[in-house]
């Protein structure tokens, strides 16, 4: 079971960086659980799909594009999902992922319930 749910959570985070690389702020947004809590630094506390959905929205509109993740770790977090942290680039930005939780939903499907993540400069 637990390559399984590991499987899933890859499988999201492929899904997630496929969409913002596509500019799909909607399938970026389907990625996250329906209440999850997304604390982007310094950007402030989004809560709930339709506000993550918004500021991934704004950010391509930004012309923010092209992520790529590095030095990316799982950790097994109970028998239902995982810890993802790593560090990423973007074409203007780059920064840290301090804490995505990838779990699995009632669908099969893993979800982010909560993402936790900072900028830390630009490019």
């Amino acid at each position: 079971m637990t390559q399984q749910v590991l499987n899933a959570c890859k499988a999201g985070i492929s899904a997630w960086q496929q969409a913002f690389n596509t500019q799909d702020a909607k399938g970026c947004a389907e990625q996250y659980a329906e209440d999850t809590t997304m604390i982007a630094k310094p950007f402030g506390t989004f809560i709930g799909r339709k506000k993550i959905q918004a500021f991934w929205q704004n950010i391509m509109n930004e012309g923010y594009s092209n992520v790529n993740y590095t030095n990316t770790k799982w950790t097994q977090q109970g028998e239902d999902g995982y810890i993802l942290t790593s560090n990423w680039t973007m074409n203007k930005a780059f920064g840290v992922v301090h804490k995505e939780y990838w779990k699995m939903q009632n669908d099969g499907k893993a979800r982010l319930v909560y993402d936790e993540f900072e900028v830390k400069g630009s490019l």
